[in-house]
């Protein structure tokens, strides 16, 4: 005699209600994330489990939560559904990708220079492609591929980052290197190396620094440490606008990818001035293994590469 859960004869639906109901640790919200009603969701949970032979929720207060037969196919549920998409994406592919939709989540500085370029290049040469935009830091955006609410995460990466987005938390997801962002010194007009042609870190060894947040200022640290220093930081803010204004007043120095530089028009009273070649971040497409079998998915990491640009060779 074959044993249940030998042949558990799953379906799609079932595969998401669960992920769903583990995402959201309500039926009502999984409900509604997945467009369905709640009675619909609580009678596919109640089939399922009556299927298997073993519970798969548990209540707990006003809402519920999965139990570890729950939690073992909320896991897989993202990599089979994953595979199913991309079968689906195989189908639109083949009827010319009329109709598909692609969810993408970026950085704040990639949100005014990469992704309106890449609106107007899938426009152009995939029109059947509807995308979506999220904006997220690189540690949430990633998070956002792994639970299965984006497709592609646009990220970056510096060299000796102490809290690398594509560590652990990104173990088990693929991990594409899609060009460089160079850095740039952000002076006040009246520095003196505000009319170099560059400028080395370590020549601002004796300026007070405007940073970001201390989970942001890692790469900043690192790179004032291997030209010998530990930056005095006077004033921390993560919007660009800010470190901009208070360089302007002669508050202090600072560095910003040219992403950032180029996402507004320049405040008076800055000079902006490239480092050294190689003084950059890289910028990445997180994504599902196997994600790029999805026609639209491949077409637009296709485009993310042909606009953000190689990979300088080492």
């Amino acid at each position: 005699m074959t044993d249940r859960l030998d042949d558990p004869g799953f379906d799609a639906r079932e595969l998401r209600v669960v992920k769903a109901v583990a995402d959201t640790g309500s039926i009502t919200a999984a409900a509604a994330q997945l467009g369905f009603s709640q009675p619909a969701v609580s009678q596919q949970l109640r089939r399922l489990e009556e299927r298997l032979g073993v519970a798969l929720v548990e209540r707990v207060g006003r809402g519920v939560r999965v139990t570890e037969a729950g939690r073992v196919l909320a896991h897989h549920a993202a990599a089979v559904t994953t595979a199913l998409d991309a079968a689906a994406g195989e189908l639109a592919e083949l009827r010319g990708l009329r109709s598909a939709k692609v969810r993408l989540a970026g950085f704040p500085s990639a949100s005014p220079t990469v992704v309106p370029r890449l609106l107007a290049d899938l426009a152009l040469r995939h029109p059947g492609i509807s995308l979506t935009y999220v904006e997220a830091e690189p540690p949430e955006a990633v998070q956002a591929v792994r639970e299965d609410r984006t497709d592609i995460a646009l990220t970056f990466s510096y060299p000796g980052d102490r809290e690398d987005p594509h560590g652990s938390s990104a173990r088990g997801l693929a991990v594409r290197a899609l060009g460089t962002d160079d850095l740039l010194a952000v002076l006040p007009a009246a520095h003196p190396a505000s009319d170099s042609g560059s400028v080395d870190v370590g020549a601002l060894a004796g300026d007070d620094w405007i940073a970001g947040c201390p989970r942001c200022r890692g790469h900043l640290l690192e790179l004032c440490g291997r030209a010998g220093f530990a930056p005095h930081i006077a004033f921390e803010t993560d919007n660009v606008v800010a470190v901009e204004g208070l360089v302007a007043q002669g508050i202090g120095v600072a560095v910003l990818p040219r992403m950032a530089v180029e996402s507004f028009p320049p405040l008076p009273g800055i000079a902006v001035v490239p480092l050294p070649p190689g003084e950059e971040r890289t910028i990445h497409a997180v994504t599902a293994r196997g994600a790029d079998r999805v026609p639209a998915v491949r077409a637009t990491l296709t485009a993310l590469a042909r606009l953000v640009g190689p990979v300088p060779a080492n």
